[in-house]
C-alpha cells in the first residue's frame, strides 16, 4: 500500500504507466498452444494522418474489448500498423516539392518514391504516438505498414492469381477521374454532393425535317459535354419522338451528324425526353452508345481541358468552355431557356474537386464472382453486423456490386505487377520483377500505374499475419475475431477484406463486425478541421485526462447512428475519475490493521454490496458479448458513483470506527468489491483502475504486478442475494425521501429531524433492523414505525418503497415566509408555463423555428409543467 496524492492527476500518471505496461511485455502476441487466441486488426490509419475523434472512439472500443480479453487469460493480438494512403501522401509530397518549384516530373519516379518513403519516416508515426497516449494496449512490437516488402510480396500474389484466373482485366471503361489528382476513382471513392445548378435547353437541328419538325429539344446540367455527344435518345415508348427515330440530328458548333436512337433507360419525364448521349463521359451514355453502335468521343485530356476532338474549344478548361458552349448556342439561336436544378455532383473524397467521368483504359476486379461466397456467409450466420440493420446494407450493395477499377495513375503504391513486351506484344503478370519477355527474350516495361490503396487494405486481416508464408503467426490468429470500424469503408474496406479472406486465406477474416457512430459535433455536423467544426482529441486528453475521454466517449455510445458530441460528457467522466479516487483514498486511509481474508456478509449491507457486484459483473459481461458498450459504462458509473461510493462506504462508516471483527470484515469488503470493480472498470478506464489497484493490499503470492493481466472477475453469482438487495432498496428510497424533504424546506444539514414511518410487516423489519442507518444517513433524531402512525400536524409527507413517511417542520421552518417564497416560484413557473404554451401553439413559430429550438422548447415546457406541479404540492403542505 501507497499513500495516495489528494487529487488525481492523469499527466502524472498516464506516461509513467504506459511505459511499464510496454516494459512489461503485455502488449505482445505470443501463441500458447492449446489456448484459445483473440486477434483483432486495428483499421490502419494513414500515414499522413492524426487522432479525430472517430479514431478516438473506434480505438477505445477495441482497446476494451482487447484488454478484457487478456484478463480473461486468452493470449491476445492487436495488430496496428498504417496505410501507405496513395493520394494523400503524394498529394503531401507533390506539395512540399511545389514549394520548391518542381513538381514530381522534374525529379523523376525513383527520386519521387523515395520522397515518399522519407516523407513516411519523418511524419508516418504521428498517429501510433497518440495510440499510445489513449492507452491502447496494440502490439507495438510488430507495427505493420502497406508497403513492407512482405505486404507488397502479398499484393502481388493476390493480384497475379486474379489475373491468371481472368478476375482482373485492362478495359476501356468509362472510369471516375479526379484532374487535381490525375488519377482514376473506383465509384465508392467518389463523394456525392447536392449542389444548385443549371438545367440548360438547346435546340439540335434535324438534317432533314421529319412530320414537320426541323428540330429536337435536349436538356443537359453539362453543355461542354454536348461536343462529345454521338446521337439523341428518346423511350421508344414515348409517342412524342417515334417518328423521329432513325433521323439525323446536325450537331451544332461543330457540325458532325448523328443518329436519333429508341433506349429503355431514357426517363421521358425528365426534361424533354430526348437527351443528348457522350458515350465516353457519362456511365449510363456509354451503355447506351454500346447497344447503338454509337462512337466513343473523348474530348477531355487529363486535366479536363477540351482535346482537339472539341474543334475551336481545345484548350479550354471544362469550365472555361462550358461557358462559351452556352454563349455560342445562345448567339446561334439554339438556347430555349435556362432552369434552376438541383442535383448530385461527384467529388473526389481526398481533394474534393469535382470528378469527371472520362473514358479511359484502366485495370478492373471482375467482382460478381468474389462478391458471391462473401454474401454467403453473412447469410449462413458466420459473419454478423453489429448493429443488424447494416446487414441489409451490405446485401443491397453485394448484390448490385460493379466491377471495381484498381487502376491510379500515380507513382506513391503497389505499381501494378504487368509487364509488356513491345518486340512481341506479349502482356504478363508476374509475382518477381521481369527483366525479360518470357516469350521472346525482349526488353519489357512494367505498368506504369499503381493499385488503389483499398486494393493492399483488403488483405489487411491476413497479409499481416504473414500470408502468403503460412507463419505460425496466420496458423493461430487468422481469422480474427472482431473489426470495429465507420460505416463510410463498409463497402471500400469491410466487404472486400470478407472477399479476398474467403478466396486467399481460406476463411472469413472476422466473425464480428462493429459499425459504430459516427462522432458528429454538438450541432449535428460533421466534424471537419478546415470547417472549423472539428475537436481535437489531444486536446480533450490534456483536458479531462485519456480515461476522461475513453469512458465520455463510452458513455455516449449508443445503437444509433450517430453521436452528437457532448463535452459535458467528458467533464462528468473526470468527475467519475475523481470519485472513484476520493473514494479509493478514504478505503486505503482506514486499512490500519488491515488482516487480508475473503470477503463475507456480515451484515445486510455487506450481503447487498456483494450481490451488486455480483450484477455488475454480469450485466459488464452481457453488455460487452453483445457490443454494448454504452450500457456498460452507463452500469459502471452508477455502481462506483452511487452504490459503492454515495452508499456502501458510508454504510461502512460505523463499522470501520467501531474497531475488532466488524472493522475488519468492513475492510476486507471494502478491498475485495473496490478490487473486483477496478479490474470491470479497466478496459474503459485503464490508467487510473491500474493506478489504484497496484496500492490496494494483497496477501495473494500469485497476484500480478499488473492489473492488465490480472483475472477478470468471475464465479461472483454465488454472492448474488435478492433479499438484501430488497432490503436496502427500502432504506436507500426512505433515506433519499427524506433527505428530499430536508432539501425542499432548505432545513440546515447540521439539524435533524424526525420520521414518522408508516410500515408493519417485513417493511417496518428492515426499518427496524437498518434504523440507525437510516438515522446517520438523513440525519434523522427521532425515528417511529407504527402500521398506525398518523400524520402530525405541520408536516411534510413523502412516499418511500411504498410506504408513507411523515416528516414534522415545526420548528424548523418558517412557515409564512415559505409559503411566501413557494408561492412566489409558483406564480413565476406558472408564468413562464403560460408563455411558452402559447409560443408552441402558434404554427407561425412552429413552421419557422429550427427543429432543435423546438425541441428545447419543448423539454422546457416539460420541466415547467413538472415544477409548478412539485411547487403546487409543496404549497398545500405548507397551507396544510
Amino acid at each position: 500500500m501507497t499513500e495516495m496524492p489528494k487529487a488525481y492527476d492523469p499527466s502524472a500518471v498516464e506516461g509513467p504507466m504506459f511505459s511499464s505496461w510496454q516494459a512489461g511485455g503485455y502488449f505482445a502476441g505470443r501463441i500458447a498452444e492449446g489456448a484459445d487466441p483473440f486477434c483483432i486488426v486495428i483499421p490502419p490509419p494513414n500515414v499522413t494522418g492524426s487522432l479525430h475523434m472517430g479514431h478516438a472512439l473506434n480505438n477505445t472500443i477495441q482497446d476494451v474489448l482487447v484488454r478484457r480479453q487478456r484478463m480473461s487469460g486468452r493470449p491476445t493480438r492487436w495488430v496496428v500498423g498504417t496505410d501507405h494512403a496513395g493520394i494523400a501522401t503524394q498529394n503531401k509530397v507533390e506539395q512540399k516539392l511545389a514549394k520548391q518549384g518542381l513538381s514530381r516530373y522534374d525529379v523523376g519516379r525513383e527520386k519521387f518514391v523515395e520522397l515518399c518513403w522519407a516523407w513516411k519516416h519523418e511524419y508516418g508515426n504521428t498517429i501510433v504516438g497518440q495510440l499510445k497516449a489513449m492507452g491502447c494496449s496494440c502490439d507495438y512490437s510488430d507495427e505493420r505498414f502497406t508497403m513492407d516488402p512482405g505486404y507488397q510480396r502479398a499484393v502481388r500474389e493476390v493480384f497475379v492469381q486474379l489475373f491468371d484466373e481472368g478476375l482482373i482485366y485492362r478495359g476501356k471503361r468509362i472510369i471516375n477521374w479526379c484532374p487535381r489528382c490525375s488519377t482514376a476513382l473506383s465509384d465508392i471513392e467518389v463523394e456525392h454532393e447536392d449542389v444548385d445548378a443549371k438545367l440548360w435547353y438547346f435546340r439540335y437541328p434535324l438534317k432533314e425535317p421529319v412530320a414537320g419538325r426541323d428540330h429536337v429539344v435536349v436538356a443537359t446540367t453539362r453543355p461542354e459535354t454536348m461536343l462529345g455527344d454521338t446521337c439523341v435518345a428518346v423511350n421508344p415508348s414515348d409517342e412524342r419522338y417515334r417518328d423521329l427515330v432513325g433521323a439525323t440530328v446536325v450537331l451544332p458548333l461543330l457540325g458532325r451528324e448523328i443518329p436519333v436512337v429508341a433506349d429503355e433507360y431514357v426517363d421521358p419525364a425528365f426534361g424533354t425526353g430526348a437527351v443528348k448521349v457522350t458515350p465516353a463521359h457519362d456511365p449510363n451514355d456509354f451503355e447506351i452508345g454500346e447497344r447503338h453502335g454509337c462512337a466513343k468521343v473523348n474530348i477531355f485530356d487529363a486535366d479536363a481541358r477540351i482535346t482537339a476532338e472539341g474543334g475551336p474549344y481545345e484548350g479550354l478548361d471544362r469550365y472555361e468552355a462550358r461557358e462559351r458552349v452556352v454563349a455560342d448556342l445562345e448567339g446561334q439561336g439554339l438556347l430555349v431557356k435556362v432552369d434552376e436544378h438541383m442535383h448530385a455532383v461527384g467529388h473526389c473524397y481526398r481533394c474534393h474537386t469535382v470528378v469527371e467521368p472520362w473514358l479511359s483504359d484502366q485495370w478492373f476486379v471482375d467482382m460478381k464472382p468474389l462478391a458471391a461466397p462473401a454474401i454467403d456467409v453473412v447469410r449462413q450466420g458466420e459473419v454478423r453486423f453489429h448493429p443488424a440493420r447494416w446487414t441489409s446494407v451490405y446485401y443491397d450493395w453485394m448484390e448490385n456490386i460493379r466491377d471495381w477499377c484498381v487502376s491510379r495513375q500515380l507513382w506513391w503504391g503497389h505499381q501494378i505487377p504487368v509487364y509488356y513486351c513491345d518486340a512481341c506484344g506479349e502482356m504478363s503478370a508476374s509475382v518477381e520483377h521481369v527483366e525479360k519477355c518470357p516469350k521472346c527474350g525482349g526488353s519489357v516495361r512494367q505498368d506504369p500505374d499503381v493499385l488503389d490503396t483499398w486494393f493492399s487494405s483488403a488483405l489487411w486481416p491476413f497479409a499481416t499475419l504473414g500470408w502468403p508464408e503460412r507463419t505460425p503467426e496466420l496458423a493461430y490468429y487468422y481469422p480474427t475475431e472482431v473489426l470495429s470500424t465507420a460505416r463510410d469503408i463498409l463497402f471500400l474496406w469491410v466487404a472486400r477484406m470478407i472477399m479476398q479472406g474467403l478466396k486467399f486465406a481460406g476463411g472469413i477474416p472476422y466473425s464480428d463486425v462493429i459499425i459504430h457512430p459516427t462522432v458528429l459535433n454538438a450541432e449535428g455536423k460533421r466534424m471537419s478541421k478546415s470547417l472549423g467544426t472539428g475537436v481535437d482529441p489531444l486536446e480533450l486528453m490534456e483536458k479531462y485526462g485519456a480515461d476522461g475521454m475513453r469512458f465520455g466517449l463510452m458513455l455516449q455510445t449508443t445503437g444509433t447512428q450517430d453521436i452528437k458530441f457532448a463535452e459535458e460528457k467528458l467533464l462528468s467522466s473526470r468527475n467519475f475519475a475523481n470519485k472513484i479516487w476520493n473514494a479509493s483514498r478514504f478505503v486505503l486511509m482506514n486499512l490500519d490493521g488491515y488482516v487480508p481474508g475473503p470477503p463475507s456478509a456480515e451484515t445486510v449491507a455487506d450481503a447487498w454490496m456483494l450481490s451488486r457486484l455480483a450484477e455488475l459483473s454480469e450485466q459488464v459481461d452481457r453488455g460487452l458479448d453483445a457490443f454494448d458498450f454504452g450500457d456498460v459504462s452507463r452500469a459502471l458509473y452508477e455502481f462506483f458513483w452511487s452504490e459503492y461510493c454515495d452508499w456502501y462506504i458510508e454504510l461502512s462508516k460505523s463499522r470501520l470506527a467501531a474497531g475488532g471483527e466488524a472493522r475488519a470484515a468492513a475492510q476486507r469488503n471494502l478491498v475485495f468489491v473496490l478490487d473486483q470493480a477496478l479490474r470491470l472498470l479497466h478496459p474503459m478506464m485503464p490508467f487510473i483502475s491500474e493506478d489504484i489497484w497496484r496500492r490496494l493490499p494483497s496477501d495473494d503470492p500469485e497476484r500480478p504486478e499488473s492489473l492488465m493481466v490480472a483475472a477478470w472477475p468471475s464465479g461472483l453469482g454465488r454472492f448474488r442475494n435478492p433479499g438484501a438487495e430488497a432490503a436496502v432498496r427500502v432504506v436507500q428510497e426512505v433515506v433519499t425521501a427524506v433527505r428530499a424533504v430536508r432539501a425542499r424546506y432548505q432545513v440546515p444539514p447540521k439539524r435533524t429531524v424526525d420520521v414518522f414511518a408508516k410500515a408493519s410487516g417485513a417493511e417496518a423489519l428492515v426499518l427496524e433492523s437498518e434504523a440507525a442507518h437510516i438515522r446517520t444517513l438523513a440525519a434523522v433524531d427521532v425515528l417511529v414505525i407504527d402500521a398506525a402512525a398518523v400524520k402530525p400536524a405541520h408536516s411534510a409527507v413523502a412516499v418511500a418503497a411504498g410506504l408513507e413517511l411523515y416528516v414534522p417542520l415545526e420548528g424548523l421552518v418558517d412557515f409564512e415566509k415559505e409559503r411566501e417564497r413557494v408561492a412566489r416560484e409558483l406564480a413565476t413557473a406558472r408564468t413562464d408555463l403560460d408563455k411558452l404554451t402559447r409560443k408552441l401553439g402558434n404554427p407561425g413559430f412552429l413552421a419557422k423555428a429550427a427543429p432543435e429550438v423546438v425541441e428545447k422548447d419543448r423539454n422546457r415546457s416539460a420541466e415547467l409543467q413538472a415544477a409548478v406541479a412539485k411547487l403546487a404540492a409543496q404549497l398545500a403542505e405548507l397551507e396544510g
